[in-house]
């Protein structure tokens, strides 16, 4: 077998049968060690920088080692969304014209979302290897988008309802929910280190929130039909309870998503 020649910090050779260990070798650092910048690359020999693990070979692939583009889309998505839900659950209802605003304001953060999501779903079809499996992180990215499209439509329900007056349950609501959301933020963080273990405390913390949210949601419409006698308002509340109680439901998902990226790459 043809050895591996060293000349500086490149290792060059022509072998198939070392090329083959080195590409295997380069997909395990990759997966360990979230390489990125995965391009493809021709060239009539395989070229390693022993420092950087930059790679190059015969129409396969260049790899980096330095912070996953990956994990940096899904720490964005986590940014906007942790900061729609401040917005959403700080934000004060004066009139109906706050109304307005409030809605538009959250169609913003919904429409970033998105864009955020379909640059990082561009990235997935440009690259060869992905540091996670691609659809893992695709399922995370668009799980995290689902709560930015129920928090978006539930400021809508405020305004096409025009209600202005909210009540104790929608703020335990809206606290759990944020909890929740805080509680995406920092296992994204534990995934971009690949601390995969430390994620668990946070998805059983998700969990344990929605499950608090399904005893909210039968309180709230116990105590709706008890109380309340216009008709036109208890449609209007439950259906708004309904809808922050989905949101939960979301994150509750997104919890899941990490539990199945735990057990596929522990």
């Amino acid at each position: 077998m043809e050895p591996v020649k060293k000349t500086d910090s490149f290792f060059y050779t022509k072998n198939p049968f070392t090329l083959t260990h080195i590409i295997t070798k380069l997909i395990w650092d990759v997966r360990r060690y979230c390489l990125s910048n995965v391009c493809i690359y021709y060239s009539n020999c395989v070229m390693i920088h022993w420092n950087t693990y930059e790679f190059e070979c015969g129409g396969v692939i260049l790899a980096s080692k330095k912070k996953d583009k990956f994990f940096t889309h899904l720490m964005d998505i986590s940014l906007n969304l942790k900061e729609s839900v401040n917005y959403f659950a700080d934000y004060k209802i004066k009139n109906i014209s706050d109304l307005k605003i409030f809605s538009e304001k959250m169609k913003e953060y919904e429409s970033k979302g998105d864009d955020l999501v379909h640059d990082l779903i561009i990235d997935l079809n440009l690259v060869f290897i992905t540091p996670i499996e691609r659809e893992d992180i695709l399922s995370l990215s668009l799980s995290m988008d689902d709560i930015l499209d129920g928090l978006h439509h539930t400021a809508a329900l405020f305004e096409m309802y025009s209600v202005i007056e909210t009540d104790e349950f929608m703020h335990q609501f809206v606290d759990a929910i944020r909890n929740s959301i805080y509680e995406i933020d920092r296992a994204i963080e534990m995934l971009s280190t690949k601390k995969l273990l430390s994620i668990r405390e946070h998805v059983l913390k998700i969990k344990e929130l929605e499950s608090s949210c399904d005893h909210i949601l039968r309180g709230s419409i116990k105590q709706l039909f008890a109380s309340e006698s216009n008709p036109i308002r208890i449609i209007q509340c439950k259906e708004i309870y309904e809808g922050l109680e989905e949101i939960a439901d979301s994150c509750q998902a997104v919890a899941n998503m990490f539990e199945t990226i735990i057990m596929k790459n522990s």
